[in-house]
């Protein structure tokens, strides 16, 4: 859910922004006082509500503040921020699957503070934003992935087809605090916003193994790292990340290697016209400048013309027209993404007695969501494949709880269960979204 932005904090933002834009040297030096501000810290909470994020080690929800009284805990937050006595709770680490396997670690952090660190983004926000460079698609306002997918496509059909597929290996976790410090100040000499950072960079991170026993690592001590999943790091990821990219177009790299760079958080690619080579030996040699890692397992080169590669949740590379024969370079929903999906839906329609009307409800919000990232390029294979599959799971799902003999095809013939009130069909969706926009 979209929150939409007080008048009095868009003028703010907006005018750091211009600021910033207008006089790439300026060094912001009076921030911290923005940070907690009433309106700053009140819009802070409705958006980090609006989240819905689980809670931190202190075990504390959103209704459970509103419960005690949201006045009086703001005001407690915003006295102890002013007077520089806030410090942050350690940081609750949890694991979630990878789309590739293995997990991956996420940190959340107390509501207290998320809300801090929301206050802080606002703030902070747009003067980065004013120095961001083009090539950067992710957490950013106004852009989104999608938009990313676009370019790399459009580059593949303008010729530059010799990619470097890059991976960064923990990225997130590997970012130097203090080389990511210096990368803020060169923006922000407000030593009160510096320290702020500082608090959240060094936070515990907590921790429980099989036996529920808890224990904590990092602290001062730590020196790398901004978890994924506190408001506040995916700024500062982009920040560090931009120092690449800032470089790249510095030096004049997408001329002089006829190339051009597509970046989403920790994600991206160069597509080249035959230097895709020396476009990796250059990335690996400033990785490491930055104290940073490519994942060599998985950073490879492709010529997007015979081979493929995923960005994003999509493919890119050769397709045959079936009608024609004729081969095109095409952007489709990658195989792994049609796979996660038809897992989630396997999840939804497992044997159980929710009422089919909730199911449908639940199991429609995450096809809708689904098919509204994947509409861009050719997807009508991926839609096929999923209509198909959720066809044969709906049909297996409701053969079972009706105690219907056979497979059902008579019985729920795909009028019925992609019929009015029933599942969303996503070629049918696809169409009618795509005529509404042409008119």
């Amino acid at each position: 859910m979209s929150l939409p932005t007080p008048e009095a904090i868009r003028v703010l933002q907006r005018k750091l922004y211009v600021k910033a834009k207008e006089e790439p040297p300026y060094r912001f030096y009076s921030l911290y006082d923005k940070i907690w501000r009433t309106d700053i810290l009140t819009h802070a909470y409705r958006l980090a509500k609006a989240r819905h994020g689980a809670p931190g080690v202190d075990g504390v929800t959103f209704e459970q503040v509103e419960e005690q009284g949201l006045e009086d805990w703001l005001r407690r937050l915003q006295e102890d921020l002013r007077w520089k006595r806030y410090r942050p709770e350690a940081v609750r680490r949890v694991y979630i699957p990878k789309p590739g396997g293995g997990e991956r670690p996420l940190g959340i952090p107390t509501v207290r503070d998320r809300v801090a660190q929301t206050a802080a983004a606002l703030v902070l926000t747009p003067v980065f934003e004013a120095d961001f460079p083009d090539e950067m698609y992710g957490y950013r306002p106004k852009r989104s992935a999608q938009e990313a997918v676009a370019v790399v496509h459009q580059a593949l059909r303008e010729g530059y087809t010799d990619v470097v597929d890059a991976d960064l290996s923990k990225y997130f976790d590997r970012i130097p605090h203090a080389d990511l410090l210096k990368s803020v100040a060169r923006r922000i000499s407000d030593g009160a916003v510096l320290h702020l950072l500082r608090l959240w960079l060094k936070a515990p991170i907590e921790e429980a193994d099989a036996g529920g026993k808890k224990r904590r690592t990092g602290g001062k001590a730590h020196t790398l790292g901004t978890p994924q999943g506190g408001v506040v790091s995916p700024l500062l990821a982009n920040i560090y990340m931009s120092r690449f990219l800032r470089a790249w177009r510095k030096r004049g790299m997408g001329d002089a290697l006829k190339a051009k760079v597509v970046n989403y958080a920790d994600d991206f690619v160069i597509l080249c016209r035959g230097t895709a080579a020396q476009a990796l030996d250059l990335t690996r040699r400033w990785m490491t400048a930055l104290k940073l890692t490519l994942n060599e397992e998985k950073t490879c080169l492709r010529d997007a013309r015979r081979e493929h590669f995923n960005f994003l949740g999509y493919t890119f590379g050769p397709m045959v027209h079936r009608p024609t024969g004729r081969t095109f370079l095409a952007a489709t929903p990658s195989k792994k993404a049609v796979a996660r999906l038809r897992e989630r839906i396997r999840a939804i329609l497992r044997p159980n007695t929710i009422p089919w009307e909730q199911l449908v409800v639940e199991a429609n919000s995450v096809l809708r969501g689904w098919a509204d990232y994947f509409s861009y390029g050719t997807v009508s294979r991926a839609y096929w494949w999923v209509d198909a599959f959720v066809l044969r799971r709906a049909r297996v799902f409701l053969t079972q709880r009706h105690k219907v003999p056979g497979q059902g095809t008579r019985r729920f013939p795909p009028e019925v269960v992609f019929g009015p009130g029933g599942l969303i069909n996503l070629a049918a969706y696809h169409r009618a979204r795509t005529s509404h926009a042409s008119t």
